[in-house]
């Protein structure tokens, strides 16, 4: 056994049993809690790449992506909108201070926009997806059905890949581990009906299942298109084996947003 696997596997041991308690049995506070402590987390890891050396940067852009998460997490929808806004007229404004060409603010500006809007407002909504009915055994189901999606594409794409999936963007992911992805997805997706009190027929648990598999190698690969733009192999180096925190969310975010939209519109 090769010692990042022998990292991956001590670091799952020690997180799924918290992921799990937390899920089943955690607070819906302590879960907004936890996951906007995670959403700070990726924010950090993501302006240091895009701004290495530049703490100033770094902590404007963390500041203005924590703020959009407790846009999502605290205010409600309506009112949300209104202090959405207002932190982009003050993202906007900002590009007007002098500091580089203009060349340069502008692709500042659009960083840290992709910054605060993709992890600053689409991680949170796994609060909001855990808040809504049965939502406990949604976000249960969403985490199942990626996380056997991201071991089934590791082990059988490291036994068996050969044809290169996304070489520009992820050299190592492969067409057979994409395949595995889907497949063990939607096998633990369909098993897990079994236990997860999910108010839906078996068919449409093994298409949403299906759309989540796909979705989750989308957003692996969005976060693998930032980080070859910036040279960098991993987001950090908080989670042995894993890479960074946002390295664990990037296959989830896709899926998450897609639940809880689909359930706000097809079971409201």
């Amino acid at each position: 056994m090769d010692g990042n696997l022998k990292a991956r596997i001590a670091t799952a041991a020690v997180g799924l049993p918290l992921l799990a308690w937390l899920v089943g049995w955690g607070s819906p506070w302590l879960f907004a809690l936890s996951f906007f402590l995670l959403t700070v987390a990726a924010l950090r890891e993501y302006f240091a790449m895009i701004c290495p050396g530049d703490p100033w940067r770094q902590r404007c852009g963390i500041l203005f992506g924590s703020a959009i998460a407790l846009v999502v997490i605290l205010v409600p929808v309506p009112a949300a909108a209104v202090w959405l806004s207002v932190l982009l007229i003050i993202l906007f404004a900002s590009a007007l201070v002098p500091g580089g060409s203009l060349a340069e603010r502008f692709n500042r500006l659009g960083w840290t926009l992709l910054g605060g809007l993709y992890i600053g407002f689409l991680v949170p909504q796994l609060a909001l997806l855990f808040q809504l009915k049965d939502g406990r055994a949604w976000v249960a189901f969403v985490f199942l059905v990626i996380m056997a999606g991201d071991t089934s594409a590791y082990f059988i794409g490291k036994r068996f890949g050969k044809r290169k999936l996304a070489p520009e963007l992820s050299p190592s992911k492969t067409v057979e581990g994409s395949i595995a992805y889907v497949s063990g997805s939607m096998l633990i997706g369909t098993l897990a009906m079994a236990f997860l009190p999910l108010p839906v027929g078996i068919l449409e648990i093994v298409l949403l299942a299906l759309i989540m598999s796909i979705l989750g190698q989308i957003g692996d690969l969005f976060e693998s298109l930032i980080k070859r733009a910036f040279t960098v192999k991993d987001s950090g180096e908080l989670l042995p084996g894993h890479g960074g925190v946002l390295d664990r969310l990037d296959s989830l975010i896709f899926p998450v947003v897609f639940a809880t939209f689909y359930l706000q519109v097809m079971h409201p």
